[in-house]
């Protein structure tokens, strides 16, 4: 009994001291922050309470609730971490356009083991190296053979939509624009074709989907970022996660070495490597993503590591895949919706491309289509695939604010910008809630630090214009094709790491009529 009470008293000891140092650690923080309002955080524990109860369809209803009770800007406490949670446009500017506050909040640390610390995870002189490299990816000239990729995916995902065409039956047409997002990101990231539209039970094409799932339940909850929790609360899940992490890291490092030996080859007998076709499949030869870095260089002329290149690769397949797939469904959506729309899209096509035999695909070509970037901005302002951007604060940041005065956000504050909140803020939007395609024809309301779905500053999306290209070739295609119907339920927003809809992407399509 005695050795028992021991060890009780021994424990106490040791919490009281371990809670003594996180009062300590934080008085600094507490102090510089107390003027911001937030909810009633218990000593220590903060709102893991909280936090435990919300689930991922609720946690949209749960900040538009804390928005109304307590504003803009939000204090939350999370054991030892301070978060503030922001939509305030006049905020989050400030943050965006300063180029040394870079680093992610850790609450991305859950996609560190999948992704490593490429250019999505890293910060400092890493982050500049790697960007550095892979800038030239999407240099004009590349980007223009990328366009021949979307072009015959995109051909292929009709003929998958043929099943669906009867004009009055709704259906999810998000699984197959993830399929063909699939096929179009690893043929332009990897150089090679899985054939996701048409082999539906592939490893690597299933693990990405599993995994992106998985990584945004435990995004919502925030006391799952820690592995240790994770694999204590979750072993099963888990274990999942590693088995998921191991196909996906075992298929990019066998086409490395692939793509590593071919380079090699090439080299040795001076073959242009944007001559080269592998597959023999007759397609138009271009130099994928990883082609780039398997021959790029740091600054110190020491080449890439194969680890290098697969946390690029595997970064690249996450961030360009899942947002495009997300922002196609959203735009296809609200044009079923929205018939003068459609009509529009449909009238500035054919007066670019020609309504019986289509123009080729080009740059230029697609630049030209003004109205159909509005649709797509449009699309992107209500629905962000990106709801949520995560800067974790690395040194005390000054701040100026009309609402709340100015002030400072302490090094190791973790500030969430709920940009999906700022982006249908009524005193810049005007009539916010409703789908107005014509509004971004206002250079005022497209400054890249107010239309922030591609984030902004030194870390926006490099991919961007890839982004673009790629949905306007897919509109392109599916609209000349098929008929967007309004049928189906509507949507419902659910908040993660990216936008999903708990219902799907629900419409009809009808094949229109050739004349």
């Amino acid at each position: 009994m005695l050795y028992f009470t021991l060890i009780l008293i021994f424990l106490i000891i040791l919490i009281f001291i371990w809670a003594l140092r996180i009062h300590i650690s934080t008085k600094y923080s507490r102090i510089l922050t107390d003027h911001i309002p937030g909810p009633h955080c218990y000593p220590i524990l903060g709102c893991v309470g909280e936090a435990i109860k919300i689930n991922p369809d609720k946690f949209l209803e749960a900040t538009y609730e804390a928005r109304d009770k307590y504003g803009s800007i939000i204090k939350i406490w999370m054991l030892n971490r301070l978060f503030i949670c922001t939509s305030n446009i006049e905020l989050y500017q400030q943050i965006l356009a300063t180029p040394t506050q870079i680093s992610k909040s850790c609450l991305y640390t859950i996609l560190k083991q999948w992704l490593g610390t490429g250019l999505l995870m890293s910060d400092g002189q890493k982050w500049h190296t790697r960007r550095k490299i892979i800038t030239p990816t999407f240099h004009f000239t590349i980007l223009e053979q990328f366009i021949e990729v979307f072009d015959r995916q995109s051909t292929v995902l009709l003929d998958c939509l043929a099943e669906r065409a009867d004009g009055k039956t709704p259906f999810d047409i998000m699984p197959y624009i993830c399929s063909a997002a699939m096929d179009i990101i690893t043929e332009t990231a990897m150089g090679v074709n899985v054939n996701a539209q048409t082999d539906k039970n592939m490893p690597y094409t299933m693990a990405v989907k599993e995994m992106t799932s998985l990584s945004m339940w435990r995004f919502i909850r925030t006391y799952l970022n820690d592995e240790i929790v994770f694999s204590i609360l979750h072993p099963f899940k888990k274990l999942r996660q590693n088995k998921l992490i191991k196909i996906m890291h075992k298929f990019t490092r066998s086409v490395i070495e692939e793509r590593r030996r071919e380079l090699e080859k090439r080299l040795k007998s001076k073959e242009n490597i944007t001559d080269h076709d592998p597959h023999g499949i007759g397609m138009r030869k271009h130099m994928a993503l990883m082609d780039v870095l398997l021959q790029a260089t740091t600054a110190d002329g020491v080449p890439l590591s194969d680890e290098d290149i697969r946390e690029e690769v595997d970064t690249f397949m996450f961030e360009g895949h899942d947002t495009t797939t997300t922002a196609l469904c959203f735009t296809l959506y609200l044009i079923s919706r929205h018939p003068e729309v459609q009509q529009k899209l449909l009238d500035e096509i054919y007066d670019i491309f020609g309504k019986r035999i289509a123009d080729p695909f080009t740059i230029t070509k697609l630049n030209e289509l003004k109205y159909m970037e509005c649709v797509i901005k449009e699309s992107l302002r209500l629905y962000p695939p990106v709801p949520i951007i995560g800067r974790e604060i690395t040194e005390d940041f000054h701040y100026t604010h009309s609402e709340i005065g100015d002030g400072v956000l302490p090094a190791g504050t973790q500030l969430m910008m709920y940009i999906f909140h700022g982006l249908r803020d009524e005193s810049v939007f005007h009539n916010p809630t409703e789908f107005i395609p014509d509004r971004h024809r206002d250079s005022s309301i497209n400054s890249p630090f107010i239309f922030v779905p591609f984030s902004a500053g030194s870390r926006n999306c490099i991919g961007q214009r890839f982004a673009m290209l790629e949905m306007k070739t897919v509109l392109c295609k599916i609209l000349r094709e098929y008929e967007l119907l309004p049928l189906g339920p509507d949507i419902k927003r659910v908040l993660g790491i990216i936008l999903r809809s708990e219902t799907g992407m629900q419409l009809g399509i009808k094949k229109r009529a050739t004349t």
